[in-house]
Parts: structure tokens; C-alpha cells; sequence
């Protein structure tokens, strides 16, 4: 079977080289043939590598130890779900997942192109058939995942495996790393067609909405990523915190960034005919991003609990984006003349503007978000030593910037496109504002000092009054005019214009996640030697270590302590947080217990045994107000991704945007 593998992703390898060749031939030389020939080539790379990747997992699920990485990644105390999920918990898997789903995303596009973009289609087979190649090379000749297990002369096999890293034995890494592929990978269409358009001087802006949608599906992706990547971190690493500006965090965050912007500034595109030059950059940004996310993982050249051991790919993904980063820089300033904006921004007070402030504050969020990943890379090249940027640095930067953005979230709606009067404005504002201030004010009189959750909490207000308001405006029209309730109104408003009010949704998302992270500013903790039968005290909680169990199962050996819990003298329950020791790895981990309720949770990691005091556990114990609102906030705004993503029931008219060829433009002047 391991043959078989390993054949098919050499054959992998082959047709996507055809593919590519092929698609380029075929548009230079106007082949139809070899154009066609292309196409179909492609659904045999997905053929190969899902072929590959198929024999891979059952060999992980059968536990066939006379392959590398099953000993590397399994072993048979695993439950079947995280024999399941090690096919992407180890280098060579990984990066077989990423080359199986780029083959997934390519199939897709070509069958739903089959009668679109005709003048396109090779071109954008070429850039992902260009990658795809590239992560086949990786497969076959730098981490290939069907390596038999060499033990001793003879012998090709071993009793048991190692077993996957136990801190990745938690059901959110069945769902975190394909989520985070998704959009990693999903990522290379819009940038795909994008290529194609300035290659072929595309005319018109019908690719543009087909861009759109993969970045806002691939956008979606990527947000549920990286939030299910915050709750892993939260439940499983037994620090209580969510987000700790870790370089590999940061790299999954970068693309989101650009992407956000490149999703609100195409709107421009399609309306006004504006920012081509900045959407191709964008588009561009969030592609190569991805990579160098991707190269930032597997390089070895940051330090961090998520990245993978150091190997020889860094200089692989190094080469391959100073070969992308170089072409595309050299389209889009080949190509400028295609890129003209047909408007000019008309007012500072306008819609307009906002979109642009938006995206200028984006950038400026994934500026110093990847300077402070890359300064300690930095430093130990030029210096010969390593300073490392931590959190303090990320927040002081990031806190202003992100409460800025907040603003703009909720500024955006209430100016009109083109130019707004002060009056206007005014009229406006009031409400939101007036709604913000008196939060503020009421939080202020309460007791809350602390500056920036002020400002946070008081733009959360305004951002919320001004969505509430959209919806409310809309649907009131709508039932008086169709005299139906306002319930039903509210969904016929949204169906009428899908991408506006699912946008709406998701930036009421938003506004509860800002909850949550504000929630921050006020958390509590304490850290305690607790003999069996004490009490300790933190905030209103009275904690009671009541006794420790220990056990074992085939898969770990664990220590669990059982702890009731009082709040202002009244019973409240038990929580059982657990440490635990892995038998194959003898690594050991934490299972934290968290009592989860909307106003805070409280948060128990039992860190070990005393080594001092007989009979006393160790319990680290935290208080997170409002972090349940992140939650929270994450599945509102995945509702309004996925409402954007439904066609609107009323056809929405842009004005028409296209951009003339220069053998167009020759000829009506000719005329």
C-alpha cells in the first residue's frame, strides 16, 4: 500500500506539471485541445492525492507501524477520531493535507468555470496548477509520508507507536487545523483569478463577484480557524488565556487581515470602478501571506508550542515566495494601465473615505503584527542576537488600533455614498453616540476605571445601536408597507439584500467579541498550595479541595482533584480539573474544569502534587469576566458570513465598471 502511495503522488506530481504546461501552451498558442486537456488534468491530481491521502489515513487507522510516521503520529491507545486527525498532526501529513485540498479547490473551480471565463480558465489553471506543483515536491522528494521504518537489519516494524503530541489530543484539533487548510489553501483562487485577469487584460468586472465569493468563503474559514484556535488554547493549555501573540497565531492572522480589507474594498470595484491597483495588491498580500504563514511554521525559524520541528522546507517556502512575490509584483506594475480607477473620491465625508480609512487602519494592524512576529529574526540576522517582541508590545500597538477599527465598523453605515452634509451626519450620529457616551458614563459611575475598556465598551454600544438601527429602519418600511410583522419583515429585509445585512451580522459579531476581549481587563487569579480538605479564596468564590483521585485508562495515567465550589456561602458545584501523563510520550498535560456562565468563568487547572507538603495539590485558579461573549460573538458572526454567501432575492445594480483593452480603446478611437 505504502508503493501505491507513494506512486500516486509521484504521478501527482507529473500531471499537475502537465496541467500546468498544458494550460499555458494551450493560451498561447489558442490550442482549444490543450486547454481542455488541462482542465481535465486537473481532476486527475485530485484523483491521485485523494487516492494518496486515503491510503495514508487507514494506515493510520489501522495502526500500521511499519510506516514512519504512524510510529511518529499513533499508536493504538488513541481513540479512532485522533488517529484520524494525526494525518495532519505531523510535518509530511500536514503538508500532504495542504496538497490534497489545493487539488480539492482546483477541481472545484474548473468544474464550476466549465462555461466561464473561457479567456481566463488556462491561466488560472496555470497559478494553481504552478502550486500545486510545488507542494507535490514537497510530498515526493522533501517530506514524503509513506517512509518505511527502518528499526534493525530485518525488522520494519515496532509493537506500538509514540502517539500524537497529547496537547493535540482534544476534540477541537479534529476541526482547528482542516479549518485553518481551508483557508489557507481557499485563499489561492482569488488570487488565481486575479493573475488571470491582468494576464489576459481582462475587460469588465465579472470575475471580480466570483473572487468574492471564494475570499468571503475562504474568509469564513479562516475566522472559524483561528477562533477555534483561541478556544483550544483556552481549555487545553491550562493558562486561561486565548490568544498569547504567538508567531504562528500571528501568521494565521496576517491573511485575515488583508483579506478583511480586500472583502471591503472590492465593494469600491464593483460600485465606483475604484481601488484596482489596492484590491490586486490586497488579493496579492493575503495569498502570499498564507505561504509565508505556512513557511513560518515549518521553517524553524521562530520559536513557538504550535510550529513544527525544524527541517530543510524553509528554504523550499522561501524560494517559492520570492518566485511568486517577484511575478506578481511585475504583472501588477506591467499592467497599471488596466487599472486605472474610473471615480475619484469625492468628499472626505462620505462612505467612500470610510472604506478607505478602514483599509489604511488594516494595514497598519498587519504591519506591526508581522513586524513584531519577524523583529527577533531580524535581530539575530543583523545583530547576532535575539530580542524577542511578547505581548506587552503587540497589545500597546494593537488595543488603539483595534478600537479605531471598532469605530469604523460602526461609522461606515451612517454616511452616505459620494458626500454628506454635517446635518445629515448629525442626524445620524446622535443616537449612537449619545447611546455610547451614557454606557460609558454608566460603567464610569459604577466603578470602571479602566481607560480603554471605557472606550471599548462605549464604541461596542455605538457600533450595536447603529446595526440595530439598519435593521430597524429597513424592516419598520417594509411591514407597514407589506403589513406584516416586524420579525418577518426583518428577514425579508435581509433576504432583499443578503451581502449587506449578513455584513451587518457579522459586524455585530464583532461587537460581541470586543465584549469578550474587553472582558480581559478585569481578570482575577491566584495560584495555591491547597492541602486535601482546605479551602482558598479568590473574588466572591470559596473553593474547597475536597480530595484527588488517581487512575489510569491504556492511553494515560491521571491525577484528578475534586473541588467544590461556594459563591457568597451558596453551593454552586464541583469542578474536577485533571493532570494527566501520557504513556507513550510520557509527556505530561492538563485538563482544565471551567464553570462557564455569561457574566465570567471560572477557570481550574490542577498543576501538580506538592513536592514539599504532603497531600497538598497545586491549583492555579481564574476568574474571566465576559469571555463566554467571544464565543458568542464567533457564531453570530459565522451566521453572517453565511447569509452574506445566499444570493439576494432583489438584483443588485453596480455601475458599470469595465476596464477597456488598449486594442479596444485603439479601435473606437479609430472609429
Amino acid at each position: 500500500m505504502e508503493t501505491l502511495g507513494a506512486f500516486s503522488l509521484l504521478l501527482a506530481l507529473c500531471v499537475a506539471a502537465y496541467a500546468f504546461l498544458s494550460s499555458v501552451a494551450g493560451a498561447l498558442a489558442n490550442k482549444p485541445f490543450l486547454k481542455v486537456s488541462g482542465e481535465r488534468a486537473v481532476y486527475g491530481v485530485f484523483l491521485l492525492t485523494t487516492l494518496a491521502s486515503g491510503i495514508l489515513v487507514a494506515m493510520l487507522m489501522t495502526s500500521d507501524f511499519r510506516m514512519a510516521y504512524v510510529v511518529s503520529r499513533s499508536n493504538r491507545a488513541m481513540p479512532l477520531v485522533y488517529k484520524f486527525a494525526a494525518w495532519w498532526g505531523g510535518q509530511e501529513g500536514s503538508l500532504l493535507l495542504w496538497s490534497w485540498l489545493l487539488s480539492c479547490f482546483s477541481a472545484v473551480v474548473v468544474w464550476t468555470s466549465r462555461n466561464k471565463f473561457r479567456q481566463m480558465m488556462p491561466w488560472v489553471i496555470a497559478v494553481l496548477m504552478f502550486t500545486q506543483v510545488f507542494f507535490c515536491i514537497l510530498n515526493v522528494f522533501v517530506e514524503p509520508p509513506f517512509q518505511v521504518l527502518t528499526v534493525s537489519k530485518g525488522v520494519t516494524s515496532v509493537p506500538d507507536g509514540q502517539g500524537l503530541n497529547p496537547l493535540l489530543q482534544y476534540w477541537l484539533m479534529a476541526i482547528h487545523p482542516p479549518a485553518l487548510y481551508l483557508g489557507y489553501v481557499g485563499f489561492i483562487v482569488p488570487f488565481a483569478f486575479a493573475m488571470a485577469s491582468l494576464i489576459t487584460r481582462q475587460p469588465g468586472e465579472a470575475w471580480i463577484h466570483t473572487t468574492r465569493k471564494w475570499s468571503l468563503i475562504t474568509w469564513g474559514f479562516q475566522s472559524m480557524g483561528i477562533m477555534l484556535g483561541q478556544g483550544w488554547a483556552y481549555a487545553v493549555l491550562g493558562w486561561g488565556g486565548y490568544w498569547g501573540w504567538d508567531p504562528v497565531e500571528n501568521a494565521s492572522l496576517l491573511p485575515w487581515i488583508t483579506a478583511t480589507a480586500f472583502l471591503h474594498s472590492v465593494m469600491m470595484q464593483e460600485k465606483k470602478g475604484m481601488m484596482k491597483v489596492w484590491n490586486m495588491v490586497l488579493v496579492s498580500a493575503t495569498f502570499l501571506l498564507c505561504i509565508f504563514g505556512t513557511f513560518l511554521t515549518r521553517s524553524g525559524v521562530v520559536s513557538s508550542v504550535h510550529a513544527f520541528a525544524q527541517s530543510s522546507l524553509g528554504a523550499w517556502f522561501l524560494g517559492f515566495l520570492v518566485i511568486a512575490t517577484s511575478f506578481t509584483a511585475w504583472l501588477i506594475l506591467t499592467r497599471l494601465d488596466y487599472l486605472k480607477s474610473e471615480a475619484q473620491l469625492e468628499s472626505v465625508l462620505s462612505r467612500e473615505s470610510s472604506f478607505l480609512f478602514n483599509n489604511l487602519i488594516l494595514l497598519a494592524s498587519c504591519f506591526a503584527v508581522l513586524w513584531g512576529t519577524m523583529f527577533p529574526v531580524i535581530t539575530e540576522y543583523v545583530m547576532g542576537e535575539k530580542i524577542t517582541v511578547g505581548a506587552p508590545f503587540f497589545n500597546k500597538v494593537n488595543i488603539p488600533i483595534g478600537l479605531f477599527l471598532l469605530l469604523l465598523t460602526g461609522v461606515g453605515p451612517l454616511i452616505a455614498w459620494r458626500r454628506s452634509s454635517w446635518e445629515s451626519l448629525k442626524r445620524a450620529f446622535r443616537w449612537p453616540t449619545l447611546g455610547g457616551l451614557a454606557l460609558a458614563a454608566v460603567l464610569l459611575a459604577f466603578g470602571v476605571r479602566h481607560f480603554y475598556a471605557l472606550v471599548s465598551f462605549g464604541l461596542c454600544a455605538f457600533v450595536a445601536i447603529t446595526v440595530v438601527m439598519e435593521f430597524w429602519k429597513g424592516s419598520r418600511a417594509i411591514a407597514l408597507k407589506n403589513n406584516m410583522n416586524l420579525l418577518r419583515a426583518m428577514v425579508e429585509l435581509t433576504h432583499r439584500n443578503t451581502r449587506r445585512y449578513g455584513g451587518y451580522l457579522v459586524h455585530m459579531g464583532i461587537v460581541i467579541m470586543f465584549i469578550g476581549y474587553t472582558g480581559a481587563a478585569f481578570n482575577k487569579d491566584t495560584t495555591k498550595e491547597v492541602k486535601i480538605g482546605d479551602r482558598f479564596t479568590l473574588g466572591s468564590y470559596d473553593l474547597h479541595v475536597k480530595q484527588v483521585n488517581d487512575g489510569e485508562n491504556d492511553n494515560y495515567v491521571w491525577q484528578r482533584a475534586t473541588i467544590a465550589i461556594f459563591k457568597h456561602g451558596a453551593f454552586l458545584g464541583e469542578l474536577s480539573p485533571e493532570r494527566r501523563v501520557y504513556k507513550a510520550s510520557e509527556q505530561p498535560t492538563s485538563e482544565v474544569a471551567i464553570r462557564r456562565r455569561l457574566n465570567e468563568d471560572l477557570y481550574l487547572n490542577f498543576a501538580s502534587m506538592s513536592q514539599q507538603t504532603e497531600r497538598a495539590a497545586i491549583i492555579q485558579a481564574y476568574i474571566f469576566p465576559l469571555v463566554s461573549w467571544i464565543w458568542i460573538g464567533f457564531y453570530v458572526l459565522m451566521a453572517g458570513t453565511m447569509v452574506c454567501l445566499i444570493p439576494s432575492k432583489v438584483k443588485l445594480a453596480y455601475a458599470k465598471t469595465e476596464v477597456v483593452g488598449v486594442y479596444a480603446r485603439e479601435t473606437a478611437k479609430a472609429k
